[in-house]
């Protein structure tokens, strides 16, 4: 008897240890992301959503065509598009927008098109690394609306 439940026991925990990941992976919000195959930045930025627990897909294809499929104006345009989705609802990201702002857009559900760091300013993710000596240059996280007009969602105004 207590072998026959030893290996019931055994069999459901390698049930669940074979779905977990598939699991966790659907969990996780998922960003998809168009960039340019020789930018580091653009990598770097990558890093830091799964760091921050993001599940992304990369198009090594440049990011242009997505830009302007997406909505966003060329005025707002950086090194990298992504998008993102909840609840129905989708959302364009472009350039080093931070994971936290992305995490407060999924939460709130906003009437917008998506979010937008414009450039690629110091100080943000995947602009942060050790080459630019600690340097952190003030930026505007954007909320892009519908219309192509933006607003200030964050600030980080850094010294």
């Amino acid at each position: 008897m207590q072998r026959r439940q030893l290996i019931r026991t055994v069999a459901a925990i390698a049930g669940a240890a074979a779905v977990a990941p598939a699991l966790m992976a659907q969990t996780r919000p998922q960003v998809e992301v168009w960039k340019d195959p020789n930018c580091g930045c653009c990598k770097d930025w990558v890093d830091h959503l799964q760091a921050n627990g993001f599940a992304v897909r990369v198009h090594d294809s440049g990011n242009t065509a997505a830009r302007k499929r997406l909505g966003i104006p060329d005025k707002l345009g950086s090194c990298h598009t992504g998008e993102v989705g909840a609840q129905g609802k989708r959302y364009a990201l472009e350039g080093h927008v931070p994971a936290r702002e992305l995490r407060r857009m999924l939460k709130e559900l906003p009437q917008a098109a998506g979010l937008a760091v414009p450039g690629m300013p110091v100080g943000s993710p995947g602009m942060d690394g050790p080459v630019y000596g600690g340097r952190k240059d003030a930026y505007d996280v954007l909320l892009v609306l519908q219309d192509g007009s933006s607003r200030v969602y964050q600030s980080y105004h850094r010294g």
